[in-house]
């Protein structure tokens, strides 16, 4: 990969880890109500999912599953359900007193992986990745140097932001009117990205 590329690479990684969505408001919700520390697990398991992710779309398994209408379907299905289930259980509780607390690392760690296995732009991100940036007459290997390194990075610091600013922001606000309005909000947020996941159609499908 040249030094071109791999820059055009980077900067279509950084806009695609960074523009919100359900990892985003998994993370500030985490953060808020977590802290910091206590969060990271959930940054754990994104990077779990892109090194997954990263490594089948070199093998193509990401193209054969969009390919599929059951599989897709099914998917998608499962997805939305989980998200929307997360989003009408934020808003029923939204107005309980929030307070740090000392949930276990593994459910933080499994919420946010289903979370961010379910979502749909990382499929199409991945896709994406491999279809503009990887040069056919290079080995995959070779470019997978430069492609891993890149996008994990740019994808823990992305999320290692988002929880750290609302970790920050949690502690400032433990307990105020804010935080009802906050939870509400990032319920609706899941609610949302539930329904487009259920609407949604792959990459070159009507």
């Amino acid at each position: 990969m040249t030094f071109e590329a791999w820059t055009i690479f980077a900067l279509f990684w950084a806009v695609f880890v960074t523009t919100p969505g359900p990892n985003a408001v998994n993370c500030i919700s985490n953060g808020m109500s977590l802290g910091f520390v206590r969060s990271l697990p959930g940054v754990a398991a994104i990077l779990t999912q892109a090194s997954l992710f990263l490594a089948l779309s070199a093998l193509g398994v990401t193209a054969l599953l969009t390919a599929s209408d059951t599989a897709f379907s099914v998917a998608k299905l499962i997805g939305a359900g989980f998200l929307i289930f997360l989003g009408v259980r934020g808003w029923v509780v939204a107005s309980r007193p929030v307070q740090p607390t000392s949930a276990p690392k593994g459910r933080v760690y499994w919420r946010a992986l289903v979370i961010v296995v379910i979502n749909p732009k990382s499929v199409a991100g991945y896709l994406a990745a491999f279809s503009l940036f990887v040069q056919p007459d290079v080995t995959i290997g070779q470019q997978m140097w430069v492609i891993v390194p890149t996008a994990l990075t740019l994808t823990a610091c992305s999320y290692l932001t988002f929880t750290a600013l609302d970790a920050g922001l949690g502690r400032a606000a433990l307990g105020a009117v804010f935080n009802v309005w906050f939870w509400r909000v990032m319920a609706v947020c899941f609610v949302i990205y539930g329904v487009l996941l259920g609407a949604s159609q792959p990459m070159g499908r009507v």
